[in-house]
């Protein structure tokens, strides 16, 4: 098994996405299941999710750390 990643707010980071390497800021941490878009978004304290603004486009993203990697 592998280490979960932990991040805070403030944090730059990247991740793959259908268009390519993205990368932004992390905004906000959900430790707790959330709306998004009309989804519920599962998360816990022990597996939280970050929301990111992207750096080129201001698009915010939510991914759990495992997709994400500090830049």
């Amino acid at each position: 098994m592998t280490a979960k990643r932990a991040f805070k707010v403030g944090d730059h980071v990247g991740w793959n996405s259908e268009a390519g390497r993205v990368s932004g800021t992390i905004t906000r941490i959900h430790r707790h299941d959330f709306e998004w878009h009309g989804y519920t978004r599962h998360c816990s304290p022990e597996d939280p999710q970050y929301e990111i603004r992207s750096d080129r486009t201001d698009h915010v993203a939510v991914h759990k750390g495992g997709a994400l990697q500090k830049s």
